[in-house]
């Protein structure tokens, strides 16, 4: 019986080296996938974080807000009249005007020269120009304005005499600033602000009441 007993070659130790290989092989290709399936994941998600985070900004930080213009005080000097009550007009009249301008932004607010006229009786009677300037981030820019009343212009108003005799003037002035906000050379606005005022001017203080003041804006 043991004679007729068959015995089974062995595989040939070439064949098992060969796929012991072939194994090795496909096990680091697929772990070389699956790192660059988890690389390709973490990139898009911060690409997307970055999305997210740059449109936030945008539209919080980075947002273009509305310079603000105030009117701080308006004084009057050489405003002078006659014994018979008459404007004397042999001398030009001056109105001072202490003027703010807020930037709420997160960049510099450049604006160029600009200019204020003083309307009265619906005529232009004086004119001023502020120059050029900056007004820093998140930071207010006070300066004065000086107006020039021209006499001639405030007696073609017919009604200059009504109102020196009753001691009350209504005066009203139109203030344009244009400018440009930059930000981080990426986002760029150019901003004109208008602002409009009407106030009383009385003779007997020498002084302006009831300065109400309207702005408005342009980008």
């Amino acid at each position: 019986m043991a004679e007729h007993e068959q015995v089974k070659p062995l595989a040939p130790a070439a064949f098992q080296t060969r796929s012991d290989d072939e194994e090795a092989l496909s096990t680091e290709l697929n772990l070389k996938k699956r790192k660059y399936i988890q690389c390709c994941g973490c990139i898009t998600a911060l690409l997307l974080i970055q999305a997210v985070v740059i449109l936030v900004l945008f539209f919080t930080v980075f947002r273009i807000h509305d310079p603000k213009i105030r009117m701080n005080s308006v004084t009057i000097q050489r405003l002078e009249l006659l014994p018979n009550g008459s404007l004397r007009i042999d001398v030009n009249v001056t109105l001072l005007a202490d003027v703010s301008v807020k930037n709420p932004n997160v960049a510099t607010f450049k604006f160029n020269n600009s200019t204020t006229l003083v309307y009265y009786g619906g005529r232009v009677v004086g004119e001023g120009i502020h120059l050029q300037g900056k007004a820093k981030a998140r930071r207010t820019l006070r300066r004065n304005v000086t107006v020039e009343i021209l006499p001639e212009e405030l007696l073609a108003v017919p009604s200059l005499t009504k109102d020196i005799a009753s001691g009350a003037f209504n005066i009203s002035s139109y203030t344009r600033i244009s400018g440009r906000v930059k930000i981080l050379n990426i986002i760029k606005k150019n901003v004109v602000v208008k602002f409009n005022c009407s106030m009383t001017y009385r003779l007997s203080g020498g002084e302006f009441h009831g300065e109400t003041c309207r702005p408005e804006l342009d980008l």
